[in-house]
């Protein structure tokens, strides 16, 4: 049953707006973003068994996708993104798609998720399987497009998750393990990119990194994995390597050169032991 009354589309619980100041508007959103992580707090026993259930999959091979409309496709699209930098994982292991496609990125495609069939057909075109896991990220928790994709998922015997931020969403009803953060009305009535989004990045934030760290993507507490692509990164992987071995930077940069990754320097240290 579809929640008639969804939290999201109530109304704020601050008047006259255009009367504040600009401190007070700063202050009163902050104090609305507040809420977010303790909110997200009551959700960690089920997100724990969402992650255990995406692990599980991805050692088997399977990759997770992640599939939305407006704010909460760009978050998702966002987050898979920044996997393959962070970790050194293919640009196919974790994979974002948005309800109208590419340009949808930057710019709304009018009416795009409202189509409860395209989301399926995106995700054919990855020969998607029962080995990959979906995770389908609506605020609203009602988002055709990716009620559609999650129920032809269930269709096809693929295992599902879903983040929301309202009670009993059809999402939610459809997932196998669904997450339901429930920030309450917007500072803005309806404007779901700021807590609800910041919800769904949070969240994502947790699933994400905590499925690497199970697949043995990262070292003690460091990313030993990262790709190497710009200065910045180069510097702090040269420092992982100083700390890790005890060596001085002129030869761990030398290391790094020759290796191509912190993970390959430490990996051929411990062979000479």
């Amino acid at each position: 049953m579809k929640n008639k009354n969804p939290e999201t589309e109530q109304e704020s619980l601050y008047k006259d707006l255009d009367q504040m100041t600009v401190k007070e508007l700063l202050k009163n959103i902050n104090t609305e973003d507040k809420k977010v992580p303790h909110i997200i707090e009551q959700q960690i026993p089920k997100i724990e068994k969402l992650v255990k259930a995406i692990v599980k999959k991805m050692q088997l091979g399977g990759r997770l996708f992640y599939i939305g409309a407006g704010t909460s496709g760009r978050i998702g699209i966002l987050d898979a993104s920044e996997c393959p930098p962070t970790f050194g994982v293919p640009h196919d292991m974790i994979i974002g798609i948005i309800a109208g496609g590419d340009t949808a990125i930057r710019k709304a495609v009018e009416n795009a998720e409202d189509d409860t069939e395209q989301a399926w057909k995106d995700l054919a075109q990855y020969q998607i399987s029962s080995l990959d896991f979906i995770i389908g990220i609506a605020a609203s928790g009602n988002t055709p497009y990716v009620l559609g994709g999650l129920e032809k998922a269930k269709e096809n015997n693929i295992k599902t998750g879903s983040i929301s931020c309202i009670s009993n969403g059809l999402i939610a009803q459809v997932a196998d393990h669904p997450i339901e953060v429930v920030v309450g009305p917007e500072f803005l009535t309806g404007s779901t990119r700021m807590k609800a989004g910041t919800a769904q990045k949070l969240t994502l934030n947790m699933i994400s990194t905590s499925v690497m760290i199970k697949l043995g993507k990262i070292k003690g507490n460091k990313m030993v994995d990262m790709q190497l692509s710009n200065e910045k990164l180069v510097k702090r992987a040269i420092k992982m390597i100083m700390e890790e071995l005890n060596i001085e930077s002129d030869l761990a940069a030398e290391l790094l050169q020759k290796h191509k990754s912190v993970r390959a320097v430490l990996l051929d240290h411990s062979a000479k032991k």
